[in-house]
Order: structure tokens, then C-alpha cells, then sequence
């Protein structure tokens, strides 16, 4: 079960949340260019948290393969405007600030994000992880090898699960050594991974969920799904629910999607499903 400590306010979750994706950039892979215009982000915001979602995280800087990298500045000045104006229209909301960079985090932080998603899990720079343990901040740690420019060429495969939950070990324990953290894990499914690696993260999440942490699946439009059915990012919604079900099943314990309303339904009805057949056992 995730719960969360923000500010003097303790939140806890009684079923997985839905983390709806924001992206105001121009070059993300499924959605680049649809909401960097502030009208845009505020609708396509206010339509997300109508349709359940927990958390809106917001990205300002495109990890897609051959790509280039927004600089620190750029990234900031596609950001904070944008959290300014959702934490003045939904003064409620709980924002998510999707960044590797130390310096965007304390920033956005300041003023008035409540997590940090970090696809680097504390790799691409140096003073991520000492910021965010000092602080007690709530953490996103996605696995991720190589650098923005070289992570997506790697295949990782073999035992998987251990790789992945190495990984969490090392990096937790140095968020740890600050005192008790909020640390919600990502295995980076798509991110340096097989085909073959992608689906056996799926299968038994709890061969790499370290320390009983709740785990976070981000697995929308993604090539995953769209290698096998052959679908693109536009067209990878059903693709997408069909593996979120999948994590659900696995204990997933939040989903990362662009489209909000489908991980509802779904998570609702795996819910009910979940219900029936342990009183059926019963």
C-alpha cells in the first residue's frame, strides 16, 4: 500500500494510483508538442484528475532515443510556469516533477511540487541523491544504465530481476544513510531492456521490490506493446491497458499513463475481480 508524508499531511492509498503524464515538451515520443502551450496543459490537466488521477507528473526534458537533451535552463522555463499555474488553479493536486537534474528539483520543489521522478535513479547527477535524502523528499528511483544519450542502446537481458533489484539496494541505501526515506521503485520498463527483459519485469515484481517498497509501472504506448501488436504510440491505448492489468495482477502499486481514464477502469475492475476471488477462496 503507498502512502505518502507531504508536508503535515500523511496520504495513504487504499487501492494503486494513477500517475497522469504531462509533458511539455515539444519532442516526446507519444505526445511532444500537445501541451507545452499553457492553455493546453491546463485542460489536458484539469481533464486528468476529473478522470482519477492521484498525481500529474510533469516533464519537461525528452529522453527519446536519438534526441537531443534540453539544456538545465531550457528544461526549467517549460516547467515552472506550468506548476505555477496547476498549483494556482488546482491548489489540491499533487505534482510530480519528471527530472534528473538537482537543480530543477529544488527548484520545482520550492514551489509547491510534492515528488521527484527521477529516470536516472540518482546516476545522471551527482547531488540528486544528497538533496533528496537531506530533504526527506518523496522519490521516484527508476532503474536506468548509461547516460541520456546511451541508454537506449543497451539490451539488457539475463536475470533481470537481480539486476534491477541490485540496483535499488545500492541507491536506496544511499538515500537511507540520510534517514528514513519515501522511496517508490520503477524497474524503467523500455528504458535498456530486451523485449524478452521488459516482460519478465512484469511477470514478479517482487523479485526486485526492495525493502517492500511500492512499485511504480510505467509502461504507456511503449515499444513494448507496439513490437508485438505492431501498433505505434498513437494507436498503443488498448496495447497499454492490456499491460496494465498485467502489473496490477503483479502488484503494481501505481501506474504512469497517458491516458487516465482506461488505468482507472482498470484498476477498478482488477480490483473487483481481486475481491470476488478471495471470497470465493473463502
Amino acid at each position: 500500500m503507498l502512502q505518502l508524508n507531504l508536508g503535515n499531511k500523511a496520504l495513504i492509498f487504499d487501492r494503486p494510483a494513477v500517475m497522469g503524464i504531462l509533458n511539455v515538451t515539444p519532442d516526446s515520443f507519444s505526445d511532444g508538442g500537445r501541451y507545452n502551450q499553457m492553455d493546453k496543459a491546463l485542460q489536458h490537466c484539469e481533464q486528468m484528475l476529473a478522470e482519477g488521477a492521484d498525481f500529474i507528473d510533469i516533464g519537461g526534458c525528452s529522453t527519446r532515443p536519438n534526441n537531443a537533451i534540453a539544456t538545465e535552463q531550457e528544461e526549467l522555463e517549460r516547467v515552472i510556469p506550468i506548476l505555477k499555474a496547476i498549483k494556482t488553479a488546482f491548489p489540491e493536486a499533487l505534482i510530480s516533477i519528471d527530472t534528473s537534474r538537482k537543480n530543477v528539483a529544488q527548484a520545482c520543489i520550492a514551489e509547491g511540487a510534492d515528488l521527484i521522478n527521477d529516470i536516472s535513479g540518482g546516476l545522471f547527477d551527482k547531488d540528486m541523491l544528497p538533496y533528496i535524502g537531506e530533504n526527506h523528499i518523496p522519490y521516484v528511483m527508476m532503474h536506468c544504465i548509461g547516460t541520456p544519450e546511451t541508454m537506449h542502446q543497451y539490451t539488457l537481458g539475463g536475470d533481470i530481476h537481480q539486476t534491477v533489484l541490485g540496483f535499488f539496494r545500492q541507491q536506496c541505501e544511499v538515500l537511507e544513510a540520510y534517514g528514513e526515506q519515501q522511496i517508490i521503485l520503477d524497474p524503467g520498463i523500455g528504458f535498456g531492456k530486451s523485449l524478452e527483459a521488459n516482460y519478465q519485469l512484469l511477470s514478479d515484481l517482487n523479485k526486485y521490490r526492495y525493502n517492500n517498497l511500492p512499485i511504480l509501472i510505467g509502461i504507456s504506448r511503449k515499444s513494448l506493446i507496439n513490437k508485438v501488436l505492431h501498433t505505434t504510440p498513437d494507436t498503443a491505448e488498448n496495447g497499454t491497458t492490456v499491460l496494465n492489468t498485467v502489473a496490477l495482477l503483479n502488484g503494481a502499486d501505481i501506474l504512469r499513463v497517458h491516458d487516465v481514464k482506461n488505468a482507472r477502469e482498470a484498476i477498478e475492475l482488477v480490483g473487483s475481480f481481486c475481491n470476488f476471488a478471495q471470497n470465493l477462496e473463502s
